[in-house]
């Protein structure tokens, strides 16, 4: 994939020295954030209790799990610290967010500190890559184990220059995004997810994760929610989403918004009304930033992420931006990667729904929707 292409997400590698949680658990060293093959099927699972905290001493027992509504037996429970990581961070950079900017690529910055080790040499495994999308998907910086680059390409990011002939419409992949629709269009956030998915993460190894800073509103693309969310799912990987309402954006037309700031952040099972709610407080409430299709942005960054596994947060002050990417970082380092094989093989490449839940009533278990089987 080259910069030329449509993507414009922004993603981060995360570091290999992950939190190692008590208990029986022992380490993996082959456990890829959601894997299946002909045998067995590898998922990520993050556990949170009713204040929100993570859940550090996870053992097998204390989680069932069904496929397709069928109870299955969970063979291992292992911590995923010794496993390659590869982060995908995907930033919106269209003028409804140029407010928030400054502040992302500081947070940025600092999210890449804290996942990639200071020395790119000894690395290794450990990588990231950054893409920002407006009306266009741009990779900026491919699979890097480099803090440098993708500062430099953090603190260079911003929109896609004005001057560029709108006749030949958005440069994608040649196929036909040159349309009409799309030179109208706006922020391509189901494409930048789709090509990050599918061009630059399916064939990698290892636990994938794509950070996606966006108003969740898309204006433009060829590809649908589904195609995104369904690319996402083949390629195995879990889609953290950064919601910020950000500014009008008058070129929308009818579907332009008024822009609102607000303090706090959310997180399953604590303050800040994550995964549903909406700010509350006197006064008119402003209308959200909807897609062409309607769709309400802040629901569309949440059913991305709860379909692939990762969590929606939400940044109403660009204060929050900093807090949340500390607050990715530090799931992925307690994450646990669950080992299952089906009671019944599927060789033609079928979606399974999966579900894993916890005997402790007071926890929330987060892990993906569910899985493609291997085609053979």
């Amino acid at each position: 994939m080259r910069k030329a292409t449509v993507l414009s997400i922004s993603v981060f590698a995360l570091s290999s020295a992950l939190f190692s949680p008590g208990g029986n658990a022992q380490q993996s060293s082959d456990a890829p954030a959601a894997k299946a093959s002909a045998q067995q099927v590898e998922l990520p699972v993050v556990v949170r209790d009713k204040k929100g905290a993570i859940v550090t001493s996870l053992q097998k027992g204390d989680l069932s799990l069904t496929q397709d509504g069928r109870p299955q037996t969970i063979q291992s429970l292992t911590t995923a610290g010794s496993e390659p990581l590869r982060v995908g961070l995907l930033v919106e950079t269209s003028r409804s967010m140029s407010g928030a900017m400054e502040a992302e690529r500081k947070a940025a910055t600092n999210f890449v500190d804290l996942v990639l080790p200071a020395d790119a040499g000894a690395a290794g495994k450990d990588e990231a890559f950054l893409l920002h999308f407006d009306r266009e998907v741009e990779l900026l910086e491919d699979f890097t184990s480099s803090r440098d680059k993708l500062h430099q390409e953090i603190e260079d990011m911003g929109p896609t220059s004005k001057q560029r002939d709108d006749s030949q419409g958005p440069e994608t992949t040649g196929d036909d995004r040159g349309s009409e629709r799309n030179r109208r269009g706006g922020p391509q956030l189901y494409d930048a997810i789709y090509l990050a998915a599918d061009e630059l993460m399916k064939n990698k190894d290892g636990r994938k994760v794509l950070v996606v800073f966006s108003n969740g509103a898309d204006h433009g693309s060829k590809e649908t929610l589904n195609d995104a969310v369904d690319a996402a799912d083949r390629a195995g990987l879990a889609v953290y989403t950064i919601y910020f309402k950000g500014e009008p954006e008058r070129s929308y037309g009818s579907d332009s918004y008024p822009g609102s700031r607000r303090g706090g952040i959310g997180y399953p099972g604590g303050g800040g009304g994550y995964p549903g709610g909406y700010p509350g407080g006197g006064g008119r409430r402003q209308p959200e930033p909807t897609s062409s299709s309607g769709l309400d942005g802040r629901k569309i960054m949440q059913q991305i992420a709860a379909r692939t596994g990762g969590h929606a947060f939400e940044a109403k002050h660009t204060g929050d931006l900093d807090p949340i990417y500390k607050l990715i970082n530090d799931e992925l380092r307690a994450e646990y990667v669950l080992t299952f094989t089906p009671d019944k093989p599927d060789n033609e490449g079928g979606f399974h729904k999966v579900a894993v839940t916890a005997g402790n009533k007071d926890w929330t278990v987060s892990t993906r929707e569910g899985y493609y089987a291997p085609e053979k």
